[in-house]
């Protein structure tokens, strides 16, 4: 395994409990949507996409050879799909179940993750996905936005990507304390619009959830 891992694999390692496996914080849209629009994102850097805030373009409908990510091309390239990243994200939200079980088969494949199947009240079936020993990939992304924001790090593109998704998602209290996220606002607000991605597609995401970014900043 060569470590380096994609937007969507690191938002749906965030999304999950370390230890228990269990999607963490709050159920609703907010990691649907963030993993939509990382598979947006990633879609934009392998040259499918062209993408602002109020376009999306389809510029290569040839497949990726990811599964997720292709299985989100099609959906874009198909008639009457929409021509803006408010209407994609929802459109691929709708199905993110799948593109979400895909990527963690390949987590489990490539020994970043264990996949447990046991059953509640010895009825209901109940599968998790707790860390594998050893593997610091699972961490990793935290700890790398931590660093982000605490130490003041300049961050590369998949990282200012990954952060904006985070923040719009709401994703962001589930990593830092209260009083953290209020002493580094300032730099959180530079970092995730250093990346020009960020303006277009994490903005949206945001604005889908039913917010503006400056009522993001108060709720991150």
């Amino acid at each position: 395994m060569d470590g380096v891992l994609s937007l969507g694999e690191e938002i749906t390692l965030l999304s999950l409990d370390d230890e228990t496996g269990r999607p963490v914080g709050r159920a609703g849209m907010g990691p649907d949507r963030a993993l939509a629009g990382a598979l947006l994102m990633e879609l934009a850097l392998a040259g499918r996409l062209d993408t602002d805030r109020d376009r999306l373009i389809l510029v290569d409908a040839a497949p990726t050879g990811d599964a997720a990510l292709d299985a989100a091309l099609a959906r874009l390239a198909a008639p009457g799909a929409p021509t803006d990243a408010r209407g994609a994200i929802p459109l691929l939200a709708r199905d993110i179940a799948a593109a979400r079980a895909v990527i963690l088969d390949r987590l489990v494949a490539r020994g970043v993750l264990q996949r447990v199947d046991e059953r509640l009240l010895w009825i209901l079936p109940d599968r998790r996905y707790p860390k594998a020993p050893g593997r610091a990939e699972v961490t990793e992304a935290r700890a790398r936005l931590r660093a982000l924001l605490l130490e003041g790090e300049i961050p590369d593109p998949h990282d200012a990507l990954l952060l904006g998704l985070a923040r719009a998602a709401g994703l962001l209290p589930l990593i830092f304390s209260a009083a953290e996220l209020s002493g580094v606002q300032p730099w959180l607000e530079v970092v995730t619009r250093i990346e020009s991605l960020n303006r277009s597609l994490a903005v949206a995401v945001a604005d889908i959830r039913g917010v503006g970014m400056g009522t993001a900043q108060r709720e991150a």
